[in-house]
């Protein structure tokens, strides 16, 4: 399409990408930034996740290429959005423009993008010597240290490569948690602890993020399969994501040997539920078989670049493991492998203390609804964009090309859930499991210093009287008939002190 043949739709009060969406009918996911050009002051409104940036009549652009320019300068980036626009548009109109901006800074953006996406070359001279420009504005975007790329003097800070590019939004929220600065919290509460003590508390948190993660699945694994994704977990960040088999492996190793497999799906799979006339309501459709390879390889390349770039832990955390599930690449075992991908995020760019795991899948075990909405924030927007057709047998087939709405996608929402999950993990989890240890411990010297008990008996006795609330009642106390009544009171008084009453009321 040629731009300067378009009309402007006076009635139209969007402007920047939803102008050029709505204007060109372009069938995508529609941004989650909306801008308008209305009468009155500038304005932001929020409404469930959904931004829309008001701006007064002055900002209005005058025509197709003024609206493109102003979403390089105001709006965030869409990819998904940018690559259908670029495969609408005349090419020889674009050089055009760019020619007649040669060293515009939102010119230059957009021919990189154009480049980036569609994988052509515009007939454009090189930017003479000028100075870079950042090709995402970081005060918009989380963003990668960047590459610099001499031909449109713009320095790459994407998160990922044309393959596999997600994006995340500085929305309102996320700021808010970048500043919790988590990492250093749990660093507090660790420090000064025994090391015999954190040891046993380690020990715990990776049994309990192991049971949480099938849980979430609703499986309850054998004591075999437990002890090797501990393991795993304890591994996770010499963990390669570049390596196929290196997945394989660890698949095989956390589903029933039945459903081990030796490569990347070759079947198309769904996440649904059967409704009571037997039909299947589909929930998520997942990537083509045959896309998933090229999805695998840009993903895997989009972790290296963004463990390499300075991405914050959690949002590096949060485009890795939900990035993963969004692709499926196995037909079983992908949430586990998911969240197992968020712990090596966080071990491997040093946002845990060494050796510490927080046990995130216990935060999404405690409020699966809130999880839920995370992964529903990605499927419910791509959903409507995908065509398919299911036969008696339940086998789904995707009728029309999908590839970009999984390479191309907005993960701001799973970002901002992340961050609340690993708080919880922290404040909740971490902080309580130390703190239980702590006051068992010493509860065990209480009995130990009125009764010298084998340690299988003091333990047992301590259980007791913390599970209610520091009295030993009529019926237990028969359990104990080499105890004095005077002895069992002594502990009683012992054990029951205000810090003990404190974490178990």
């Amino acid at each position: 399409m040629d731009f300067t043949d378009f009309k402007l739709k006076s009635e139209n009060k969007a402007i920047g990408l939803h102008w050029l969406i709505e204007e060109l009918g372009l069938a995508v996911v529609p941004p989650a930034v909306r801008s308008e050009a209305v009468r009155g002051a500038r304005k932001t409104r929020i409404t469930d996740g959904t931004v829309l940036e008001q701006y007064p009549l002055t900002y209005s652009p005058k025509d197709l290429f003024g609206h493109l320019r102003f979403a390089m300068r105001y709006e965030p980036v869409d990819l998904n959005m940018l690559a259908a626009l670029f495969e609408k548009v005349d090419r020889k109109t674009v050089e055009g423009w760019i020619r007649s901006e040669p060293v515009g800074k939102y010119a230059r953006r957009a021919w990189y993008l154009y480049e980036f996406l569609t994988g052509e070359m515009l007939d454009v001279p090189e930017v003479p010597p000028t100075e870079n420009v950042l090709l995402l504005d970081p005060a918009l975007h989380i963003t990668t240290s960047g590459i610099r790329i001499r031909r449109q003097r713009v320095i790459d800070n994407l998160l990922g490569n044309r393959d596999y590019c997600p994006m995340i939004r500085r929305s309102d929220r996320l700021n808010a948690r970048l500043q919790q600065k988590l990492g250093r919290e749990a660093q507090k509460i660790v420090e000064g602890v025994d090391p015999a003590l954190l040891a046993r508390a380690i020990h715990y948190l990776f049994t309990k993020e192991t049971k949480s993660s099938f849980a979430i699945e609703g499986e309850v694994p054998s004591t075999d399969r437990t002890m090797r994704f501990v393991a795993a977990l304890g591994r996770a960040d010499n963990f390669d994501t570049s390596d196929k088999r290196a997945f394989v492996e660890l698949q095989n190793s956390i589903v029933d040997v039945r459903y081990a497999e030796k490569d990347w799906r070759i079947l198309q799979n769904y996440v649904g539920q059967t409704a009571s006339n037997f039909t299947e309501i589909v929930h998520f459709i997942c990537p083509r078989p045959e896309d998933v390879p090229g999805l695998m390889d840009g993903w895997m390349r989009m972790v290296s670049r963004i463990e390499d770039g300075g991405v914050d832990p959690i949002c590096a955390a949060a485009v890795t493991g939900f990035g993963f599930v969004f692709i499926h690449p196995f037909e079983d075992g992908n949430g586990r492998i998911h969240r197992f991908l968020i712990h090596r995020s966080l071990a491997k760019l040093k946002f845990a203390p060494q050796g510490i795991l927080f046990p995130v899948s216990a935060a999404m075990l405690r409020d699966p609804k809130e999880y839920d909405v995370a992964l529903n924030a990605f499927s419910s927007r791509i959903m409507p964009r995908i065509e398919y057709e299911m036969d008696d047998l339940q086998r789904l087939t995707v009728l029309n090309e999908t590839n970009k709405l999984y390479r191309y996608y907005d993960a701001t929402p799973q970002a901002e859930y992340l961050y609340k999950a690993v708080a919880e993990a922290i404040h909740k989890d971490l902080r309580e499991e130390i703190e239980f240890l702590e006051v068992f411990d010493k509860a065990m010297a209480a009995v130990k210093a009125v009764v010298d008990m084998p340690n299988a008996r003091a333990s047992l006795l301590v259980r007791l009287l913390l599970q209610n609330h520091g009295t030993l009642s009529a019926k237990k106390r028969r359990q104990f008939p080499e105890l004095r009544e005077e002895e069992i009171v002594a502990i009683e008084s012992g054990i029951w002190k205000p810090t003990t009453a404190k974490l178990f009321t």
